[in-house]
């Protein structure tokens, strides 16, 4: 079964990903955890959003080939991968259809107000989830680039309110 953790910044994505493993005995795949280990050593003040875009796709092709693994060993993956666009989400439904692996689509459809006030604490606290900080200037930019999931996407998925 792979899990597609959807939800925009700060809305818990990680944490819930995390109890999920728990309950499922599933593998989680976090971008933030790839791209502070991987890349942000790396990463030039110049270096915008083209550039870990590049990253997250090379990464993500990684990712697609252990979840084949762990599909053949019958281990759930849970996929916190951003997934703020719907062509991006579709990507890993036509994978999960290509090879015939079961799929649910977890929208975590939080508040604005409870997602910012949450970022900046993790900011603080530099806890657990913490991978790196999320300026408000970010924030703000992801309100604008988070795609909320159709109806279609979410048929037999599931919708976490807060």
């Amino acid at each position: 079964m792979i899990h597609l953790i959807v939800g925009n910044t700060g809305s818990g994505k990680t944490t819930y990903s995390n109890t999920l493993k728990t309950k499922t005995n599933g593998v989680v795949f976090s971008i933030d955890q790839w791209n502070h280990t991987l890349f942000l050593a790396d990463k030039k003040p110049t270096d915008g959003l083209d550039w870990f875009l590049e990253r997250i796709e090379r990464a993500e092709r990684m990712i697609m080939d252990l979840v084949k693994q762990l599909e053949h060993s019958k281990t759930n993956s849970i996929l916190d991968l951003g997934l703020s666009k719907f062509e991006h989400r579709e990507k890993f439904r036509k994978f999960a259809e290509l090879h015939n692996f079961e799929l649910t689509t977890h929208f975590l459809d939080i508040e604005k107000e409870t997602r910012l006030k949450r970022v900046m604490k993790r900011n603080l606290e530099k806890g657990e989830t913490f991978a790196f900080e999320v300026s408000k200037e970010h924030f703000d930019f992801m309100e604008t680039w988070f795609e909320v999931p159709t109806a279609k996407e979410m048929t037999g998925g599931i919708i976490i309110k807060e």
